[in-house]
């Protein structure tokens, strides 16, 4: 049975977990190597048994582990081009002897795995989210990302689970006295990220599409709480008269995970 499991999902970790117990891909590598294995271990999978890690973009949050993962196994590594440029050329940068594959040049599919890549608004040079087929069941991760654009709902709607980005509560936001003006205007910009009321009008799009598995993350832990998110989608899906539980199942996903998946199927 396909399961999607969130590691790690915040404002400054993010890794995804999707597959079987055994055997599976990841979506980023934004936690040390060290919680990752732990992370893996609690759904008793081996860092040996993950086929592929896919990135979405280079910001530290989502590839904090990346070097140390490269340099301990030789799992393969897609990005698009922008990411891999700017994974090249970071403060870390990646070594030339760590390849790393183009996934809109390359595309991927395995015995169990299609994965397609497909743009995100965010301020990187090539942002990504992925859409993920396993084994004829459709999975999406979609975070950082300051508005949906028609590319992500092409890609987005019809799929059976989702995690999107909840990142940030606009009242909240607004009265954090510790951001500064520049920041805010950042965060809330169409290359920021997604608000809660944003993804609860998206939401409502997923769930009329066919979607049944939500789940909400990338929540920002200085703009944002896990019952304000879920609040505020549920009440939307509701109000549009869409049951949870029945039409769809609503979860946020962990800070860290203590071994909580979401099974598919």
């Amino acid at each position: 049975m396909a399961r999607i499991y969130p590691i790690c999902s915040s404002s400054t970790a993010n890794c995804t977990f999707i597959g079987t117990k055994g055997h599976g891909i990841l979506i980023d590598d934004g936690c040390s190597f060290a919680s990752l294995k732990n992370a893996l271990s609690l759904i008793g999978t081996d860092i040996k048994q993950i086929e592929a890690v896919f990135i979405t973009h280079e910001h530290i949050d989502h590839v904090k582990g990346l070097s140390v993962l490269a340099k301990n196994t030789n799992i393969p590594i897609f990005a698009s081009e922008g990411t891999i440029g700017a994974l090249r050329c970071g403060r870390e940068p990646l070594p030339e002897s760590v390849k790393l594959y183009d996934i809109f040049k390359e595309g991927y599919k395995s015995a169990e795995f299609e994965v397609t890549a497909f743009r995100t608004p965010h301020d990187t040079p090539e942002s990504v989210g992925y859409k993920v087929d396993y084994n004829g069941t459709k999975i999406a991760v979609c975070t950082d990302l300051g508005i949906v654009t028609q590319e992500v709902q092409d890609n987005l709607l019809g799929c059976e689970a989702v995690l999107l980005e909840s990142n940030y509560d606009e009242e909240m936001l607004r009265r954090n006295v510790n951001y500064s003006a520049p920041l805010k205007r950042r965060i809330s910009s169409e290359t920021g990220h997604l608000s809660n009321k944003d993804a609860a009008v998206f939401a409502e799009k997923l769930v009329k599409s066919g979607t049944t598995r939500l789940i909400l993350g990338h929540l920002s832990r200085e703009n944002n709480t896990p019952n304000t998110a879920f609040s505020h989608v549920c009440s939307h899906l509701q109000k549009c008269g869409l049951k949870c539980g029945s039409d769809f199942t609503l979860d946020v996903a962990p800070i860290i995970t203590e071994g909580q998946y979401i099974a598919l199927g």
